[in-house]
């Protein structure tokens, strides 16, 4: 049996890498609009299903693993910036705040499937327009939800978190690492 990653994040790569010693990449490309009828748990579960149900159609007989992160905040789903002013609006909104992070796993393999949803908090310090500036400057903003990575720069952002911190950068390798047996 293959496992197979369906996503393209260089961190969950490393992260699954942590508890799975071989495995494929294979990117799921989905549509991740934003529709007004989810509310973010169930956009975040949905979109990491449709992950893995795209791979898992191509792939039947193999363990497919689907992910999604969002930030929230104000009822608001951040998603990817789609540009720096993008990233720059989204960082002035979490400055000085605090912020929900939710990551939900689905494995999927033949007709078993099994999923999570791991929240995180996470309090950000008061941030200036040149600090913002400064850490879009790196272009680390990019393809993150929320506009930062908490694994590199952007943890200087962070004031305090509750939760998974693996929840946080993508992939909750504790919670996966428990779902996993169930398909052996």
């Amino acid at each position: 049996m293959t496992v197979i990653l369906a996503s393209q994040s260089p961190r969950r790569r490393e992260l699954l890498s942590r508890i799975v010693s071989d495995f494929e990449v294979i990117p799921a490309d989905i549509n991740e609009e934003v529709k007004s009828y989810f509310t973010p748990m169930d956009y975040v579960l949905t979109m990491a299903a449709q992950k893995a149900a795209h791979i898992a159609k191509q792939y039947p007989n193999d363990l497919v693993i689907g992910c999604d992160t969002i930030v929230t905040i104000d009822n608001e789903i951040m998603g990817k910036p789609t540009s720096r002013d993008d990233g720059f609006r989204m960082l002035k909104q979490l400055s000085g705040r605090t912020h929900k992070v939710y990551t939900s796993v689905v494995v999927m393999k033949d007709d078993q499937e099994s999923s999570a949803t791991v929240p995180a908090t996470v309090e950000f310090y008061e941030l200036t327009d040149e600090e913002i500036n400064h850490y879009l400057d790196t272009k680390e903003y990019e393809d993150k939800a929320g506009a930062y990575g908490i694994q590199e720069k952007g943890a200087l952002f962070v004031k305090s978190i509750q939760g998974d911190y693996y929840s946080i950068m993508g992939l909750p390798i504790a919670t996966l690492y428990r779902m996993l047996p169930a398909f052996d």
